[in-house]
């Protein structure tokens, strides 16, 4: 029987660098596992009405549930279908603000270029500081979204309760009030009325007189693995959906969507099987089944029967909770 391992301390050193076994497709670097997330994406009835409540509504989408079930994964698969992607997405913790999803202001590097400047031109240099203020600015993530040519755009604010007590509502003021400033192209507005800078996806946004107006409200999806209840008024605002873990039955159709040249046979249905029943008595993400399966069935590496039951012991970690 093959050896199954990559890594093996019994086996002598390699002799050259040695290839890897190919990633899961979900596991792919950049674009290629967007367009996996947005291809296996199985919403059920629910989530597909949610989202096309958000959309005629323009309101911000809501979605709560365990890790795994696929909330961010959502985003993806609506600007796929709708051809609005790539997504753009804001990773959320307890220090993100809003101007940091609106814009980043380099000061430091604008004060050295200044400085700079004035060594070698002299007082010249002054005449160049509006003009040259849009190489310091640049759009974050929502910013792009609002401002982008390409609107409306797909926003993913993921992990939306890790933020402080005051981002969600600050987040949809802007959205209510259809613009926001860069104060510091406001000042210079008299010197340089349009500025270009960059923002997302190497797109470049004229800003005017310091202020940026959008006509297409972003698709904005916001996850939440419910670790902290929000304000009514904030619920309001939102489209909310409870995204449930997948039954047996839907996890068999994930499986195949995930792995398309690959024959649904016992072996797989056992796994599937193992995996719900051990949910039921700890919390596991839908991605640890698809794991497990990749391992263990679409390896051209055989195991040995022990060997499985290590690797599903490995796999099947209870996430806690």
């Amino acid at each position: 029987m093959t050896n199954w391992k990559i890594y093996d301390p019994q086996s002598p050193p390699a002799s050259q660098k040695v290839t890897l076994p190919p990633a899961p497709p979900w596991r792919q670097p950049g674009r290629d596992r967007e367009n996996v997330l947005a291809r296996t994406f199985k919403p059920d009835p629910a989530l597909v009405d949610a989202v096309n409540t958000a959309l005629y509504l323009r309101r911000p989408l809501l979605l709560t549930g365990r890790p795994g079930t696929g909330k961010s994964a959502l985003a993806h698969s609506v600007a796929h279908q709708l051809g609005i992607g790539p997504v753009i997405e804001w990773a959320v913790n307890s220090r993100s603000t809003l101007q940091e999803g609106l814009y980043q202001y380099d000061a430091l590097a604008r004060l050295q270029y200044i400085q700079q400047a004035n060594a070698r031109s002299g007082a010249g240099a002054q005449a160049e500081e509006a003009e040259e203020l849009g190489m310091f600015l640049t759009l974050g993530p929502l910013g792009t979204a609002l401002a982008s040519a390409h609107a409306p755009r797909a926003l993913l604010v993921d992990e939306i309760d890790k933020s402080d007590v005051d981002l969600p509502n600050d987040l949809l003021n802007v959205l209510d009030t259809g613009h926001f400033v860069i104060p510091e192209l406001k000042r210079a507005a008299e010197r340089r009325p349009t500025v270009r800078i960059s923002a997302r996806d190497d797109e470049y946004i004229e800003v005017q007189r310091g202020e940026i107006t959008f006509k297409e409200y972003p698709f904005v999806v916001m996850t939440s693995n419910g670790e902290r209840d929000f304000p009514a008024p904030f619920l309001r605002r939102c489209v909310q959906c409870q995204i449930r873990e997948p039954d047996e039955k839907e996890l068999q159709g994930i499986v195949a969507a995930h792995f398309a040249s690959l024959p649904l046979g016992e072996d797989v249905f056992a796994i599937i099987s193992e995996f719900v029943k051990l949910r039921s008595t700890v919390m596991l993400a839908t991605d640890q089944l698809l794991n497990a399966v990749h391992l263990l069935v679409s390896s051209d590496r055989p195991q040995s029967e022990a060997e499985r039951k290590r690797i599903l012991g490995t796999v099947f970690q209870g996430l806690g909770g």
